[in-house]
């Protein structure tokens, strides 16, 4: 029998390597479009999951202005895959003033990035076509697969962190 000491230096140093899962989504406010960027910041591939991004309680709730005539205001830009679109088992659909968009993953391999461009305005400024970090802050993105569900929430920076199990 181990005595306990190596026993928890053993355990410590198998949890230190353990392959690490997670995705950090960073929003890019620009003109004429706005940019999200996933990207697998894990050592573990992520496949057939579900991303969700909530702009519902984003601090501007903000929503996703995709056409000419409806919710948003001045410019639109419909949803466009930049990157990645591999990744997807399909193209979302995207209805002009909705406030959540979800990405059905297939497979995104460590390092993989899946980026989109969309144009996103806020409901309660004084600036609707223009969103800074700020106005992103308190929206949430959920990693959803078979075995979890993980939410997160963006900070002020655009960014948010979605970290899951080891794989």
């Amino acid at each position: 029998m181990l005595p306990k000491s190596i026993l928890a230096a053993t355990l410590g140093l198998f949890a230190a390597t353990s392959l690490q899962a997670g995705v950090q989504i960073r929003f890019i406010e620009g003109a004429p479009k706005d940019r999200f960027v996933l990207t697998n910041v894990g050592t573990c591939e992520v496949e057939a999951s579900t991303l969700n991004i909530d702009l519902s309680q984003s601090a501007g709730r903000l929503i996703l202005d995709v056409t000419e005539k409806g919710a948003g205001v001045e410019v639109f830009q419909p949803l466009e895959f930049v990157e990645g679109a591999d990744a997807l088992r399909q193209f979302p659909s995207v209805v002009d003033g909705q406030n959540t968009i979800e990405l059905e993953i297939a497979s995104l391999a460590a390092g993989d990035k899946l980026a989109f461009t969309i144009d996103v305005d806020d409901t309660i400024g004084q600036r609707e076509i223009t969103v800074a970090g700020s106005e992103l802050e308190g929206a949430t993105v959920s990693y959803i697969d078979a075995r979890e569900v993980s939410t997160a929430i963006f900070t002020s920076e655009a960014l948010v962190n979605v970290t899951t199990k080891d794989c």
